[in-house]
């Protein structure tokens, strides 16, 4: 396999693909088209993407904000008559009202989306924790439990969600995003059919990386040791930035290298993908083609690399 340098994500009935300053998200809209569209983000050559943990938490944020806006993009294309909007017919003014509201509609729904994963992931494990006191002395077995119950809750959520019907269709997408990117890295042509006989697996996934920041965090808050409990809560609330930057970081490194080490490590996130990662239809695929297309020159990436493969 290729490091190719582009990654995405599952959004609704589509497949948002980002390549370095540029993101496109394929939706298949409801008369059956695929609707594409492309936008620049950020600079990511300045030197808070060049600095090892910190690049990690700004990527993370981005990642954050770009993946909201673009699910909120692609659930467009599925509002009520009643309630959708003809900007057609709107003047300059009134879209820039507009927009207003959406980008504030969108913060609005980011902040709640953290405040409330902070609380179930974090926030309860902990509190749950604290009973233990009454029976465990050791502070780091404490932590360690907190750490399972955490990574408990995640799996149970996720088995919970995957049975809806909306999100089963989502995982479905995020397999032929997968898929997309494992057959351009491993030098095969971008066709429906070679996409269909790749691996729906794949280390750079933001379910290993949501995985591995659960790991990373039980080692991390096993030196968090203050007697106020609020005071402690706060701390490891603080700590979540740095952690993600930690697990950018193995990503980042299991992305593009193949050792005995990256393998080990990258193998529960992988694991856990067998529940958020499903075979994709090649409508699917077909979509997740047009993404890719959008933002990367696969032609050219498998040319150049032609003596990798």
């Amino acid at each position: 396999m290729k490091y190719s340098g582009i990654g995405g994500q599952a959004v609704m009935e589509g497949v948002m693909m980002r390549n370095g300053n540029k993101y496109a998200v394929a939706v298949r809209t409801p008369d059956k088209s695929i609707a594409v569209d492309v936008k620049n983000t950020k600079d990511i050559n300045d030197i808070w993407h060049k600095i090892p943990i910190i690049r990690g938490m700004v990527s993370f944020i981005d990642s954050l904000v770009i993946g909201l806006s673009t699910l909120m993009y692609s659930a467009s294309f599925f509002e009520d008559e009643e309630d959708a909007v003809d900007k057609s017919k709107l003047s300059e003014e009134e879209l820039k009202k507009l927009e207003k509201k959406e980008k504030a509609e969108m913060g609005g729904t980011l902040v709640l989306s953290f405040v409330l994963a902070l609380g179930i992931f974090f926030a309860l494990p902990y509190f749950i924790s604290l009973g233990l006191n009454k029976y465990i002395e050791s502070q780091a077995l404490i932590a360690l439990i907190e750490g399972l119950i955490r990574i408990g809750i995640f799996i149970g959520y996720i088995v919970m969600i995957s049975h809806m019907d909306d999100i089963k269709r989502t995982f479905m997408y995020h397999g032929a995003e997968h898929k997309c990117i494992n057959c351009i890295e491993a030098g095969k042509p971008l066709t429906v059919e070679n996409v269909r006989t790749a691996t729906r697996f794949h280390k750079r996934c933001g379910t290993s990386f949501i995985f591995i920041v659960f790991i990373i965090s039980v080692f991390v808050f096993m030196f968090i040791s203050f007697d106020n409990t609020w005071v402690k809560l706060i701390a490891r609330l603080l700590l979540i930035p740095v952690i993600a930057g930690i697990s950018y970081e193995f990503i980042r490194l299991a992305g593009r290298h193949e050792n005995g080490f990256v393998n080990i490590f990258s193998k529960p996130g992988l694991w856990l993908q067998r529940l958020t990662v499903m075979e994709p239809d090649d409508d699917m695929i077909e979509v997740g083609i047009a993404s890719v297309e959008a933002v990367f020159d696969w032609e050219g990436f498998i040319e150049e690399n032609r003596e990798c493969f």
